[in-house]
């Protein structure tokens, strides 16, 4: 286990025992389970707790390293996740069995315990039933690239278009490879290469847009030419040249977008393959220009 995983492990420990400990207080003076007048018990009981956690933790870490390779890193990434979760609920059965709680009235006694803890806590509970939220219904995967949208994160986006006369839309979002889902947070590497941890709470809430799912995506790219050259002259030229390159996959489409005093706006819509736009529409627009520049050349 690494340093991460410990400090991870430990904060696990405070939490539980921050849980723990009033639920048995309150089974103490309301039901009248003499628990603390036993404090040896007690100390073996949190040392049932606190070693439990890290052996669960360790458990789900070599699950993690070592399955990576046989069964994929997403599927060892649920598996570690499912590991934590079971591993948790019977170190919570080992403990009250051990102690000799009757389960009926812990519950009682935890309802009680959990509201208080629950309104003081309710960010992090929210994260990690979130993450169970996630893991369980897989809307993506460890390994994916994604974009996530989401109101709680909003960012800045042009109140004009931003391109000619357009009616572009942008999608506010942070676009990256999911590297990890933890408990509490959705690890992601953004296309900056800048590490990007969302809470799971945000995360079952936001709208994620699954990129290049099949190696492929629609590019389009606008081009602006002189009224000088005919549109009926340059567009077959463009359509034969486009539809040649390695990573069109259809039939390009060009037609006229906008127009200006002196100047037309084509857009050119090609599937290409991929998982990114900007690498096919720099060939595109770099053979827009190269024609336009040898159709200027002739008529002069």
């Amino acid at each position: 286990m690494n340093r991460r995983g410990l400090i991870a492990s430990i904060i696990v420990v405070i939490i539980s025992l921050a849980i723990i400990i009033p639920v048995l207080f309150i089974l103490d003076t309301i039901y009248h389970i003499p628990f603390f007048e036993s404090y040896d018990i007690f100390l073996y009981a949190i040392t049932i707790v606190a070693g439990g956690i890290i052996i669960v933790n360790l458990i789900a870490s070599l699950i993690m390293n070592r399955a990576t390779r046989a069964i994929g890193k997403s599927t060892a990434g649920t598996l570690s996740f499912t590991v934590k979760i079971v591993g948790y609920l019977i170190i919570i059965i080992i403990f009250f069995t051990f102690v000799k709680i009757d389960i009926g009235a812990a519950l009682a006694a935890g309802g009680f315990a959990g509201l208080v803890l629950g309104l003081a806590s309710q960010d992090v509970l929210s994260n990690i039933f979130g993450g169970i939220a996630v893991v369980a219904s897989h809307p993506f995967r460890v390994g994916d690239r994604v974009t996530v949208s989401t109101w709680q994160y909003g960012l800045d986006a042009p109140a004009y278009p931003p391109k000619f006369y357009s009616n572009d839309f942008l999608i506010p979002g942070y676009t990256g490879v999911i590297t990890d889902i933890s408990l509490m947070y959705t690890s992601i590497l953004t296309d900056d290469n800048v590490p990007l941890k969302i809470p799971n709470s945000i995360m079952i809430q936001a709208a994620v847009f699954i990129q290049g799912k099949n190696n492929s995506r629609l590019v389009r790219t606008k081009f602006e030419i002189s009224k000088d050259i005919d549109p009926d002259i340059i567009i077959p030229i463009l359509q034969d040249g486009i539809k040649n390159f390695k990573f069109i996959l259809n039939e390009p489409e060009i037609r006229i977008y906008e127009t200006t005093f002196t100047t037309y706006i084509i857009v050119i819509e090609a599937m290409c393959s991929g998982n990114f736009e900007e690498p096919p529409r720099s060939e595109i627009l770099k053979f827009c220009m190269k024609t336009v520049r040898s159709i200027k050349t002739k008529q002069n």
